[in-house]
């Protein structure tokens, strides 16, 4: 019984980190207007990023909410120092971008920084996981797999099964 309880508090202090995240998220995106919003403006708004890529489009910056969210987002800032896009990485169009062969740093910056790294020194390779939500509220895992030269060998989604109550 007290197991039970502990397990229930667990979550719901998780789903309640998660809704305040999501919340700031909504809050902060919608302070932000592409083609007027500097690149001041978006990191006064989200901090620091968690990398930074450059782009035929410009400085893009990495905003992860993995592991305990299910999106990370991309802010392009482009050459004039406004923000030319924000999105939403983790969605079904970018997970079939995924492809054998595809190296590690093009997965990276596509989908930004996985929730979980799990290596399996037997085979040589290494899944990465990306917690997200398939529409309309679907908890999902995208997870890729890496072989010891840093390539995609293969990838799937599935459904997220640490959300499911034990």
């Amino acid at each position: 019984m007290a197991r039970s309880r502990t397990r229930l508090r667990l979550v719901a202090a998780l789903l309640s980190t998660v809704f305040w995240l999501a919340a700031c998220d909504v809050k902060r995106i919608s302070e932000l207007e592409e083609g007027v919003s500097t690149e001041a403006d978006v990191r006064a708004r989200f901090g620091q990023p968690e990398n930074i890529w450059d782009s035929p489009q410009g400085r893009v910056f990495e905003y992860n909410r993995q592991p305990q969210g299910q999106k990370n987002y991309m802010i392009t800032i482009g050459a004039d120092g406004k923000m030319s896009a924000l999105r939403q990485v983790l969605t079904p169009e970018n997970f079939d971008k995924v492809r054998p062969g595809m190296p590690m740093e093009d997965l990276r910056k596509l989908l930004g920084k996985p929730a979980k790294r799990t290596p399996y020194p037997l085979k040589n390779q290494t899944d990465w996981e990306w917690r997200w939500v398939q529409p309309p509220n679907s908890p999902m895992v995208f997870t890729a797999t890496l072989s010891d030269d840093q390539r995609v060998v293969s990838a799937a989604s599935s459904p997220d099964r640490s959300t499911e109550a034990n």
